[in-house]
């Protein structure tokens, strides 16, 4: 048999409370007054036969069991904000993803057929915003970014580790003599030579005054435009393998060195408002990313667990 439940006013008054943390603004957001608020605690504490603020000077806080309390109900409305917009959308509701040039164009794009042949009901919209832009985080229903953290009010899952690598064409490699050590790359036009991971990766190989100034500037801003430059020999690129795997594979580049550089604060995320953790679109495109990712032997750098800003 069913436990009853508290008064439904009560359980939404708790959860903008232990949002907020403050009955002004939770009742601000209910449209209610501070002792309206106040009141509707008091009873749900009196139902429960425990308190679950801890009124301090200025400021609330959660007790022990308010939060364990405050972690289930949040989730719950959560899902019953998300079920109530799933209903409300169209059958064929349209996903739109923002996403960094690099991974729309060398992973996504030839992989969304995929997803919506699993999902026909959902029209997906692929927004790519340029190498120069900064993701505004508003333009789609998720978005996936490089090096750039989501704004408060977000989940987000880390993809992709940073990791970077010199590549050359074979041609190329084989006009200059051939790269037998980091030195030997001075030799070939360095595509972006002011990209920052040019001077982690030879500091990393023992180089770490390397001067490239002597080098045209060339910004891309794109692993998919310098991937396609250093394809067509123009000179060598510093990339990250796991984009450029079929180009690899099929000898278009080689990459001279087995030392792979990378920075940890750097990597691509999958981003989405906190409330729509549960949106249906969201929850089957993000599953699905997860498992094209796993399925190339890519393990998630924090597991499929989101992180909060």
């Amino acid at each position: 048999m069913f436990a009853s439940l508290p008064p439904l006013s009560a359980v939404r008054a708790f959860d903008a409370v232990s949002r907020h943390l403050s009955f002004t603004k939770a009742g601000n957001e209910l449209g209610m007054t501070q002792a309206a608020v106040s009141y509707q605690i008091k009873l749900l504490e009196e139902k429960l036969g425990f308190s679950l603020f801890e009124r301090k000077p200025r400021k609330i806080e959660l007790t022990l069991r308010g939060q364990q309390l405050a972690d289930g109900v949040t989730d719950a409305f959560d899902r019953l904000r998300g079920t109530f917009h799933d209903v409300q959308e169209a059958e064929s509701s349209e996903l739109v993803i923002s996403s960094n040039t690099t991974f729309a164009v060398t992973w996504l794009s030839s992989r969304l057929f995929e997803f919506q042949i699993k999902n026909p009901t959902i029209a997906v919209r692929l927004v790519p915003f340029g190498p120069w832009e900064k993701p505004a985080f508003t333009d789609g229903d998720l978005t996936i970014t490089a090096c750039y953290q989501p704004p408060k009010g977000c989940y987000y899952h880390q993809l992709i580790q940073a990791e970077f690598t010199p590549m050359i064409s074979p041609l190329l490699a084989e006009r200059l003599g051939g790269i037998h050590e980091p030195a030997d790359l001075l030799k070939a036009p360095i595509i972006d030579p002011e990209d920052h991971w040019w001077q982690t990766w030879f500091a990393d190989a023992g180089l770490p005054d390397v001067d490239l100034s002597q080098n045209p500037s060339s910004r891309m801003g794109s692993q998919a435009l310098e991937a396609n430059r250093a394809i067509a020999g123009q000179g060598v690129a510093i990339l990250t393998p796991y984009f450029v795997r079929d180009a690899l594979a099929n000898g278009q580049l080689i990459q001279p060195f087995e030392l792979v550089s990378r920075i940890e604060s750097e990597s691509w995320n999958l981003s989405y408002p906190m409330q729509s953790k549960n949106s249906r679109k969201i929850r089957l495109f993000r599953d699905w990313l997860f498992s094209e990712l796993e399925k190339d032997g890519r393990k998630l750098p924090f597991g499929r667990e989101p992180e909060t800003v």
